[in-house]
């Protein structure tokens, strides 16, 4: 998944789960300490937004960052 992909899964799970909760995105800056600009450029997929303050707009939508490895065959066979 490339950069640009990832950013707009992610916006488009936090609009989704902003709107599950009724919440405006003015409402949801309030509650994680962002601007609302902040939500906008996250639910928008932009690719340049911070960490820390993702994270606090995650959290207080319930919602949480996971890293995972990626399941990518390869060609090459493994050596004892």
């Amino acid at each position: 998944m490339s950069p640009e992909e990832f950013a707009r899964s992610l916006g488009s799970t936090v609009r989704a789960r902003r709107g599950s909760l009724s919440l405006s995105q003015s409402d949801l800056a309030d509650l994680a300490g962002v601007s609302e600009r902040f939500v906008r450029f996250v639910e928008q997929g932009k690719t340049t937004v911070q960490l820390e303050p993702l994270l606090s707009v995650l959290g207080t939508l319930g919602l949480e960052l996971t890293v995972a490895h990626a399941n990518k065959t390869t060609n090459k066979t493994a050596q004892p």
